[in-house]
């Protein structure tokens, strides 16, 4: 098999399981699963049409990722250190990256389901695929860096010549790091794994951030002569580190290794989860409950999943304690922080959704729910009942909103008691809308992951997530919440928005949950 007929199978293999797991997730969305029959897959016309879109997404990633990374991590980043020369934190900042990269970001190292596909199951030679794959992978990294180093370098006073050869040189830095693990694997038999990180790794991780980042805050910086050497050296390894992947013999027990190891992960990661979940479900014989019906359910499940439930929720109330006492001594040591506490309790309350998003245990109650509960009874047909699903779904709320206020509380009250402390407010309605605002978001976060759980119900009975709408909501309101980061609003006009929003969901999400639920909440298959 030459390499245009390797590098074709290659793509098309990508492009197929891409293709698959597009429809398959559209298929979930109830609206839309009648519009797309399963006869579609088999469709040559809408299969030609989604190999364009997968070439065209292969030009436009090429760029647009790499884009994205140096906005965001160098030139971004280096704005930052106003008082430095802005080439020279760009160069340093990037420099660090890209000697880290270059060995953990390792593309013929990173065991993934195509290659499983390939190598394993259509039984493709090994080098072949591997080297294509690779080779692929090495020339994107070169297209797509080429123009965007070029603009945000040149922009940042960088020199051209610098420019033009950092590309060549992160691609020389990445053979050099393949072919010393594929030496290491020659001497030791031992696979480095890309997709298993190792404490080694977050070792690398913390010092290759202290290096790009850190250094630079202390202002100390790559001198150019180390950054120059750093850029040549690598493109005369690269020569070296070409023959080494070329002449490797032993491609296919490397990628049984590595694709071995994926499964083992997979598994593991199921068997952890399940094992964990099962001991911190209390076992006590002497744990019952003198209510009936769903309230009797209810009140086991609380009492026996007490560690799982209340855990993380104990722990995170604590940290609001802290971070509120932090917040009130430093009011009371420094007239400057107190007047900038200040500012942002009456101008920042929008980025306090943000955090109530990341503190509220919506998915982790969901979870518990479905894996020692729900993927029983769901096998039961009068659970699925609309007064039945309704009444169930009041009581679960009650309990989640439970878990979750008590760190809303402490925060919503702390927010208030470091606003008085740190100058205070003209409109004392100020104080209790903070509070009150707090509370709802917390509120309005259990409503919508329950809600979204019953109507989107995203497990199989194997605690897989299947939902590809499930996964899209939950994208749509990390970014949601992340933007609001962004926003700049009275404290008093967002908090009434956010007390006025989170009393109309609550509603919304009863009506769905009583009409659509009974139709929804299935196991998936």
């Amino acid at each position: 098999m030459n390499r245009n007929s390797t590098f074709r199978i290659s793509f098309s293999l990508k492009n197929t399981y891409r293709v698959n797991s597009i429809l398959y997730g559209l298929r979930q969305i109830p609206l839309v699963k009648r519009a797309i029959p399963v006869s579609l897959y088999g469709i040559r016309g809408i299969k030609t049409f989604a190999q364009i879109l997968a070439i065209l997404w292969e030009i436009i990633s090429t760029f647009l990722g790499k884009a994205l990374y140096i906005l965001l991590m160098i030139s971004g980043a280096a704005s930052l250190y106003g008082d430095l020369r802005q080439e020279a934190v760009f160069m340093h900042i990037l420099v660090c990256l890209s000697v880290y990269g270059a060995f953990y970001n390792t593309e013929m190292f990173n065991p993934t389901r195509d290659k499983y596909y390939a190598i394993m199951l259509m039984r493709m030679d090994a080098k072949a695929y591997t080297l294509v794959d690779y080779g692929y992978g090495i020339l994107r990294t070169a297209v797509g860096f080429l123009p965007v180093v070029l603009f945000f370098g040149l922009g940042a006073g960088g020199s051209l010549w610098k420019c033009l050869l950092l590309p060549f040189s992160i691609v020389g830095m990445k053979l050099s790091a393949s072919a010393y693990y594929l030496t290491r694997y020659e001497k030791s038999q031992e696979a480095f794994n890309a997709g298993k990180p190792t404490r080694f790794f977050w070792i690398s991780t913390f010092v290759a951030l202290s290096a790009a980042y850190g250094l630079p805050a202390r202002g100390i910086l790559l001198p150019d002569m180390a950054v120059n050497v750093l850029l040549f050296l690598p493109l005369p390894a690269a020569l070296w580190a070409a023959g080494k992947i070329y002449s490797f013999a032993s491609y296919r027990e490397l990628c049984q290794n590595l694709l071995f190891q994926l499964l083992n992960q997979m598994d593991n990661v199921k068997n952890i989860s399940r094992n964990q979940s099962l001991e911190a479900i209390s076992g006590d014989q002497r744990i019952s409950s003198q209510k009936e019906g769903f309230e009797y359910l209810n009140e086991l499940f609380i009492k026996r999943h007490h560690r799982i439930l209340w855990k993380a929720s104990k722990r995170t109330s604590v940290f609001c304690l802290a971070a509120v006492l932090a917040g009130l001594v430093a009011c009371g040591l420094a007239p400057e922080v107190a007047a900038a506490l200040n500012r942002i309790m009456l101008t920042y309350l929008p980025y306090f959704a943000f955090i109530m998003y990341a503190i509220n245990r919506g998915t982790g109650f969901t979870q518990a729910l479905f894996m020692n509960c729900d993927h029983s009874l769901l096998t039961y047909s009068f659970f699925k009942e609309p007064s039945f699903v309704l009444k169930l779904f009041k009581i679960r709320l009650r309990e989640i909103i439970k878990i979750n206020l008590v760190p809303a509380v402490i925060l919503g009250l702390g927010l208030a008691a470091i606003l008085y402390s740190s100058g205070g407010t003209d409109s004392p309605l100020n104080y209790l809308v903070l509070v009150v605002s707090v509370i709802c978001m917390s509120i309005f976060f259990s409503v919508h992951y329950l809600t979204i759980y019953y109507l989107l119900q995203p497990y199989t009975a194997g605690t897989e997530i299947k939902s590809g709408t499930y996964q899209l909501v939950m994208f749509v309101t990390y970014m949601a919440c992340f933007l609001l980061m962004k926003v700049h609003l009275p404290t008093l006009v967002f908090g009434l928005c956010a007390i006025g929003f989170c009393l109309l969901y609550c509603l919304a999400a009863c009506i769905l949950v009583y009409r659509l639920a009974p139709k929804t909440f299935r196991l998936r298959s």
